[in-house]
């Protein structure tokens, strides 16, 4: 049995006069373009196994967002598994980020599909922060239990 994918990543989460806020990043390409539900994801990427998921989380973050992974105590959520079987682990840590800042990573694809056309997508196409409410409506629903987790910690 082949082992499970899987990723790491940094869900940033910030004090606002209306309660707390989380940043989540819209999968880009072509598949999530028309999507919004489910479409929101910790920012976040594969590893290999042996390498430890907390360096694995910062260095997606900085090339998911292109920037610096923020300092500051690391909040273990977890991992939770998606629906297509990956595993994800997860920390939360408090800092604010402008969205208009992230310069995001590009991946590759044939698209449209069978057509021998290889197009650069951004791997996330655009970032924003979220009252808890409205993150849960649409991030991956696997990953809501991180949102649970972390109102458990800040109470």
């Amino acid at each position: 049995m082949t082992e499970p994918r899987r990723s790491a990543g940094l869900l940033l989460f910030r004090h606002t006069g209306d309660g707390i806020e989380v940043l989540l990043g819209h999968m880009g390409g072509p598949y999530f373009a028309k999507k919004d539900a489910g479409a929101w994801s910790v920012p976040k990427g594969e590893y290999e196994p042996g390498e430890p998921a907390w360096e694995a989380a910062r260095r997606e973050f900085r090339e998911e967002l292109g920037l610096a992974p923020p300092d500051g105590e690391a909040i273990a959520l977890g991992e939770v598994r998606q629906a297509n079987g990956k595993i994800v682990t997860a920390w939360a840590v408090e800092a604010d980020l402008d969205p208009a800042t992230v310069v995001p990573g590009t991946f590759t694809m044939e698209w449209p599909p069978r057509s021998g056309r290889v197009q650069e997508f951004p791997e996330l196409d655009r970032v924003a922060w979220f009252a808890p409410d409205r993150a849960r409506a649409v991030i991956i629903p696997a990953q809501a239990a991180f949102l649970d987790r972390l109102a458990e910690h800040s109470g």
